[in-house]
């Protein structure tokens, strides 16, 4: 049996990391063992072994190639040792090495198991730059509905930066603590810690997922924003494009009170609306002025009906998106965010 000329080039990386046996740890490349009869009798080709891919150490220091591959016999994924012996297996009749499931510790390895990513890009080479589009609005214009509408629709990754400093909060550590403290000082976090978690978060997506279409939720909030983001992808770099989701107060209000029926947010009432609005109009509608000086700006009525925005944000993400996603049937969580279909009833 023969597995060559069957099968589309190995181009991921596995890294190797946390292993009782350090050894064992570190970047795994495609395999270039020359074709070989493995013992379930499949004969190999570059980068495969038993029909699924396959990696060797980027040192080539293990006496076995390839060091991390499949083995029909037993059904699983298996590291070895540098001497080649066995250390780790993943009894997972699965495509690609698993990396949310515990690995176990075989005969000739030393607990614990390691961690297993799987790499998309040469970790050892710089990461293919992020397509990034900037999505700006007053509270209630819908840039969370609509961003996540095309996450779950067309692919792209939807960034909130609030979402990211509550995530880097909870790591804990010496940038959690300063977060901790501008927050409590009721003070803006610093650009550059914003703009590095999310230049780290888009290239961990963009090296483990493959996917490069970013939409950055509420940034930049204000033209000192972006001198942060100048700072860390360079004055060079182009802009990115801005979604920018214009409403009217009164319907922004109105979105806002019925929205405060079900969110338990306690920023959801007049108050805090009126203040979050005026804040919005002092620090973000100089950025969003400045972004349309440029010709960076693409203006989208949201006081529309839902379904009309949708079909508005789907063009203008349409040149970057991918055909076959956005060709993709509505999730039932699609319909009811559009309004086809009515939220399932809460068990009382």
């Amino acid at each position: 049996m023969s597995d060559t000329n069957a099968n589309a080039p190995n181009t991921f990386f596995i890294e190797v990391s946390g292993s009782g046996l350090p050894e064992c740890d570190g970047l795994y490349v495609p395999s270039t063992a020359l074709p070989t009869e493995s013992e379930s009798g499949t004969l190999s080709s570059l980068g495969y072994w038993n029909g699924r891919m396959a990696w060797d150490r980027s040192d080539g220091k293990s006496e076995r190639s390839p060091a991390l591959s499949y083995s029909n016999s037993y059904s699983s994924w298996r590291i070895c040792r540098l001497d080649g012996h066995l250390a780790y297996d993943a009894t997972f009749d699965v495509d690609m090495p698993p990396t949310d499931r515990e690995w176990h510790v075989y005969k000739k390895g030393v607990a614990p198991a390691p961690k297993v990513v799987i790499h998309h890009y040469d970790p050892r080479e710089l990461c293919p730059a992020p397509n990034v589009i900037f999505v700006l609005g007053g509270p209630g214009a819908g840039k969370g509905t609509m961003c996540e509408l095309a996450e779950s629709q067309l692919g792209w990754t939807h960034l909130s930066m609030g979402d990211l400093l509550r995530a880097e909060q909870a790591k804990g550590g010496e940038t959690a603590a300063v977060i901790d403290q501008f927050i409590t000082a009721g003070q803006l976090v610093p650009n550059e810690i914003m703009v590095r978690l999310l230049k780290d978060s888009m290239e961990w997506i963009t090296r483990t997922t493959g996917k490069n279409n970013f939409l950055l939720d509420g940034f930049p909030r204000s033209l000192n924003n972006m001198e942060g983001w100048n700072e860390v992808f360079g004055r060079e770099a182009e802009f990115p494009k801005m979604l920018y989701f214009e409403c009217p107060y009164p319907v922004l209000e109105q979105r806002i009170l019925g929205r405060a029926k079900y969110s338990g947010r306690s920023d959801d009432n007049v108050e805090s609306m009126k203040s979050r609005f005026d804040t919005f109009k002092a620090q973000t509608l100089p950025t969003v002025e400045f972004f349309k000086s440029e010709g960076k700006c693409i203006e989208v009525d949201t006081s529309q009906d839902r379904r009309t925005v949708y079909a508005l944000v789907v063009e203008q993400l349409a040149e970057f998106t991918d055909e076959e996603a956005a060709a993709r049937p509505l999730t039932e969580r699609a319909e009811i965010l559009l309004g086809l279909r009515p939220w399932p009833k809460k068990d009382k």
